[in-house]
């Protein structure tokens, strides 16, 4: 057995921060790691993925279903440059995630320049473009405390990805198990780092404002979930008397079945939220940044809707509009304190009617999509198949593009909690496959579904192996039609049908099943609706890994507007050269 090693302080430290997985690649410069993680097999252990990029993407599914830092590893050079994907998703995301980077020894650093030292380049700058922070580790004696530095600044509001550097030789340096000690915060071990509230003034003038409202609407974004708060936010909900929508990040919010919740609020989510959201004359914004998509093209909030912004992050009040009240702190710790301060809520019938209204006509249209007989398949009667079949307990994640539609509008979260996870930091293709690989090592045992188009799993397909590696249970659903769905619409209704998005020709037919086959896992090609059901329920009962590839219409969209557009044959004409987009306008919210 080798003599320990700062390998070791590094893998002590992951472990007593309870840290039980670390996902990544190894590599020469990081062998001391996984040396270390292999002394502690009892406490931590190590998931080798396929690509590096991956590992970002299980590390930061592993942080949104536990709150703890998702931990990746690469070694320097060729690993590094491979992690910017997962953590811009993660930095947009607010997801709380350490990545362990090789280096070149210390005092080869001046010789990285145009790949005089193999592999290497300059890291630190590179990782400071996509992190909250990045550090490169400059001594023995430096290292615990830039590790320590890591949790603290991963977890804290806001939460975020984080690099430490670690040079060859400071990985190699001998380690007594003494000096330097591998002492760790317990308080950073879990996001939220630190919790805080909103002074007891902005508190009941929100209170007063919510009960002045006819028409209030709960927006929940992600940072609900980061709070752990989804419990507290439904009690608060069932209470205020008025209409829930969430974004995709914060799907699970609050219980979809619930009189009062009227689904996703984005483009490709529920219709009647988007139509409802309109009609609120008070719109509070839980956890949400607002986003492109959750503001509807920053349409929302509208100039005549007063507004309450509940957010971590200060720069968060004001970013596109000024809130009537802004509420700067914990999500759960607000939610509580205005439930606390809210006292008897007026009745709104009318408001309830009206719910219940535009709801049961968006059900009507989506009862017709379900249980359509069509070849190709349309995806929404494999969600209500797939919706049938989950448990409470199920994990799904949602892949990019089309997918996060097809999961937020048929797919109903029936229990608060975060069961679904989004790549909506940046919606980049490729996400699901690893993601499933970072869930299940959260839940041994819990079944894991994944929903991603053929393009999107084209991105991962090579990690079905570290599926079956470790017999995870993955039920991994490929809606395949074909084509880069959402950039072949786009071109024809906008661009009058350039086809640069077809990944099939009649001559060419990639077959995700057989290829599931061939890695080790079950496959199951449907072609026809009588064929999902079956197809579900043997990949469901598979003790281990399954793909089920559904051929689907390579027309079908969920996005309201592309519907809309293809029902009317409406045809946009093409943007000409040095078209002027017109900027979104900074608002005020009004009072009531």
């Amino acid at each position: 057995m080798t003599m320990p090693h700062m390998g070791d302080l590094v893998a002590e430290m992951l472990a007593q921060s309870g840290v039980d997985a670390v996902f990544g690649m190894p590599g020469g410069q990081t062998t001391a790691l996984h040396d270390g993680i292999s002394r502690r097999s009892n406490r931590i252990r190590h998931v080798l993925m396929r690509d590096e990029r991956n590992a970002a993407y299980a590390a930061d599914a592993y942080a949104r279903l536990t709150g703890k830092p998702g931990v990746c590893d690469v070694t320097v050079g060729p690993g590094a440059n491979l992690l910017p994907a997962g953590f811009l998703e993660a930095m947009n995301a607010s997801i709380p995630m350490i990545g362990i980077v090789g280096e070149v020894p210390l005092d080869w650093l001046q010789l990285r320049d145009k790949g005089i030292a193999s592999q290497g380049f300059d890291q630190l700058s590179f990782f400071k473009t996509c992190t909250k922070e990045s550090w490169l580790v400059p001594s023995v004696t430096a290292l615990p405390d830039i590790l320590r530095t890591a949790f603290r600044v991963a977890t804290s509001p806001r939460p975020g990805p984080v690099a430490v550097i670690i040079p060859h030789d400071i990985f190699d340096a001998d380690w007594d198990g003494i000096s330097p000690p591998p002492l760790v915060d317990d308080r950073t071990v879990r996001m939220p780092y630190l919790r805080s509230t909103a002074p007891a003034d902005g508190i009941a003038q929100a209170a007063a404002l919510i009960r002045r409202a006819k028409r209030p609407a709960l927006v929940c974004g992600g940072g609900v979930h980061g709070s752990d708060a989804a419990q507290v936010v439904t009690d608060f909900a069932d209470r205020l008397g008025g209409l829930v929508v969430t974004s995709l990040s914060g799907k699970g919010s609050v219980p979809e079945t619930r009189d009062y919740a009227a689904g996703v609020l984005n483009p490709l989510g529920s219709w009647a939220a988007i139509e409802l959201v309109q009609e609120a004359d008070l719109i509070i914004w839980c956890g949400s940044k607002v986003s492109q998509n959750t503001g509807m093209n920053w349409t929302l909030p509208k100039p005549d809707q007063a507004s309450i912004t509940i957010d971590c992050d200060p720069l968060e009040h004001g970013r596109t509009f000024r809130p009537t009240v802004p509420l700067l702190g914990d999500v759960r710790e607000i939610v509580l304190a205005l439930h606390k301060a809210l006292g008897p809520q007026p009745e709104r019938p009318d408001w309830a009617a009206r719910i219940a209204e535009v709801k049961a006509t968006g059900e009507r249209q989506k009862a017709e999509e379900v249980a359509s007989e069509s070849v190709p398949i349309q995806p929404p009667r494999v969600m209500a198949e797939l919706a049938r079949r989950l448990g409470e307990d199920d994990i799904v994640v949602s892949d990019a593009s089309f997918s996060a539609g097809w999961i937020a509008g048929y797919i109903p979260a029936k229990v608060p909690g975060r069961q679904f996870l989004f790549a909506r930091g940046q919606g980049g293709l490729g996400y699901s496959v690893p993601g499933a690989i970072g869930a299940a090592e959260t839940r041994p045992g819990t079944r894991i579904v994944t929903v991603a188009g053929d393009g999107a799993f084209s991105y991962t397909v090579g990690e079905l192996a570290t599926q079956a590696q470790f017999r995870q249970r993955v039920v991994n659903v490929v809606l395949n039609n074909g084509r880069l769905g959402w950039i072949q619409l786009w071109q024809e209704i906008f661009f009058k049908n350039v086809q640069s998005a077809m990944l099939e020709t009649d001559t060419t037919r990639p077959g995700f099943a057989a290829a599931a086959e061939a890695l080790g896992l079950k496959g199951f090609t449907v072609d026809t609706p009588d064929q999902i059901g079956p197809a579900l329920d043997a990949a469901f009962a598979h003790d281990g890994p399954s793909v089920v590839e559904v051929r689907i219409d390579d027309r079908a969209t969920p996005i309201h507007s592309f519907k809309r557009r293809m029902r009317e044959g409406a045809d946009k004409p093409r943007p000409r050269p040095g078209t002027v987009y017109k900027l979104r306008e900074w608002k005020v919210s009004p009072d009531i």
